[in-house]
C-alpha cells in the first residue's frame, strides 16, 4: 500500500532530501546537493522565492520505507504576470513504480486545483535559475552541480500518465583543444573600436559585488521575451548574491561595458564542482568543503552557467569581446572541458553564440505537461 504524507517537521525535510542520497547510492552519474543547501532552499525565513510561491512537499511510503518525494510549486509572480495558470512540480525522485508517480502527481493536481489552475509542468523548481528538466539522453554522463539526474523510467513514467513534452532543453559541451582564437580576437579589436566597448575583469569577490545587481537586471531584459521566463526579484538578487558570488573564481566572471559605463553583456562560468560534490557526498565537513575550495581554484571543467546580452546589442558580435577574455584565462589555467547548462532548444540565438567551437550536445532534458 502506498501512503502519502506532507513534509512539515524539519526531520522530515532531512527524510525528504536524503531520499535521493539513497536511490542513487551506486549510481556515478548523479550529483549530490550538499543537505544544508537543500534544507535552506526549503526554508521559508531564507529564500526569498517563498515570497512569491507556496511549496507543499510529500513523501511516497510503501509501509515504512521511502519510496519517492515530489514539491508542489504554485509561483504566483508567474501567474499574475504571465497569466499562466499553472502548478510546477519539482525535486522529483521515485523508485520504478509508475503507481508510486502516480500517486505524488495527484498530490501535485489536488494542489493546482485547489488554486484553480489549469495545468501541471515539471520538474523544475522555484524560478529560471532553479534546476529543471527530466534527463532524456545522456544517462550515461556525469552530471552537474546545477542540473538534476533521473533514471530513463521517469520518461516512461510521465509518458505512460498522459504527460506530453513541454519544453526541451539541450546541453552541450565542447574541448578547447578544439577552439580557434582567430575566430573571434580579430572581431573582439573590431567591435570594442565600433561601440566604444570594454571589456572588465576581477582578480577578487569584491570587485565583482558592485556589478552583480546591474547584471541581474540586464539578466532580466536579455530572456524577458523567452515565453518561460519569470524575472529575478530583488529579493532574489541579494540571496543568489550571498549564496553564490563568493564560489566563482572571479577571473571567470566576464563584464563588457559601453561608453557610458552601462553593462552591455556579462558571462558567468563557474568551475566544475561536480566531482567535489560526489566526494563531499551532501556535507560540507569535515572534509567537504576542502574539496570544493580545491575544485573552485584548479578545476580543469567549468560549466557556462549564466550569459547575458543587452537586447540592442544582441547582434552585434559582442560575445567575441566575451570569448576573447575567456580563451585567455582558460589558456592560463590549463582548462580541458566546457560544458553548457540546460538551454531552450527553441533559443537560436544562443545556440548560435557557441557554432564556431564545435559543441557537441550530450544531453537532452524537457518538462512534462498534463491538463488538470
Amino acid at each position: 500500500m502506498i501512503t502519502i504524507t506532507e513534509v512539515k517537521t524539519l526531520k522530515e525535510k532531512k527524510q525528504f532530501i536524503k531520499f535521493s542520497f539513497k536511490l542513487y547510492k551506486d549510481n556515478p552519474y548523479w550529483i549530490p546537493p550538499l543537505i544544508s543547501d537543500e534544507l535552506e532552499n526549503f526554508d521559508e525565513t531564507k529564500n526569498p522565492a517563498f515570497k512569491n510561491a507556496d511549496v507543499k512537499l510529500f513523501l511516497a511510503k510503501k509501509g515504512n520505507e521511502i519510496v519517492g518525494k515530489i514539491a508542489a510549486i504554485v509561483n504566483w509572480q508567474e501567474i499574475k504576470l504571465q497569466n499562466k495558470l499553472k502548478v510546477r512540480f519539482g525535486w522529483f525522485d521515485v523508485i520504478d513504480d509508475i503507481e508510486v508517480t502516480k500517486a505524488l502527481l495527484e498530490k501535485v493536481y489536488e494542489y493546482g486545483r485547489e488554486h484553480h489552475l489549469e495545468y501541471v509542468e515539471g520538474p523544475m523548481g522555484f524560478s529560471n535559475l532553479d534546476k529543471v528538466g527530466a534527463l532524456t539522453e545522456g544517462f550515461d554522463k556525469i552530471g552537474t552541480a546545477i542540473t538534476w539526474y533521473n533514471p530513463p523510467y521517469y520518461k516512461e513514467h510521465f509518458e505512460k500518465l498522459g504527460f506530453v513534452k513541454e519544453k526541451e532543453y539541450i546541453e552541450s559541451t565542447f574541448t578547447m583543444n578544439n577552439v580557434d582564437p582567430k575566430s573571434f580576437q580579430k572581431a573582439s579589436t573590431l567591435i570594442k573600436k565600433r561601440y566604444n566597448l570594454t571589456s572588465v575583469n576581477f582578480s577578487s569577490s569584491k570587485e565583482i559585488m558592485p556589478y552583480v545587481d546591474k547584471m541581474f537586471d540586464l539578466f532580466n531584459r536579455s530572456y524577458e521575451r523567452l515565453s518561460s521566463f519569470v524575472a529575478i526579484s530583488d529579493e532574489q538578487k541579494a540571496y543568489f548574491k550571498k549564496k553564490y558570488i563568493g564560489l566563482i573564481n572571479p577571473e571567470y566572471i566576464k563584464f563588457v561595458e559601453d561608453e557610458n559605463k552601462n553593462i552591455v553583456a556579462f558571462c558567468i562560468v563557474m568551475p566544475s564542482f561536480a566531482k567535489a560534490l560526489k566526494k563531499a557526498n551532501g556535507k560540507l565537513f569535515p572534509f567537504g568543503f576542502l574539496h570544493l575550495l580545491k575544485a573552485r581554484k584548479h578545476s580543469k571543467d567549468v560549466v557556462f552557467y549564466l550569459i547575458g546580452i543587452e537586447p540592442a546589442y544582441q547582434n552585434k558580435g559582442v560575445t567575441a569581446i566575451i570569448f576573447d577574455e575567456y580563451y585567455k584565462v582558460f589558456k592560463r589555467n590549463n582548462i580541458q572541458n566546457c560544458i553548457r547548462t540546460p538551454e531552450l532548444e527553441e533559443n537560436r540565438a544562443m545556440h548560435n553564440l557557441w557554432k564556431n567551437f564545435d559543441p557537441i550536445i550530450h544531453k537532452r532534458r524537457r518538462t512534462y505537461r498534463k491538463d488538470l
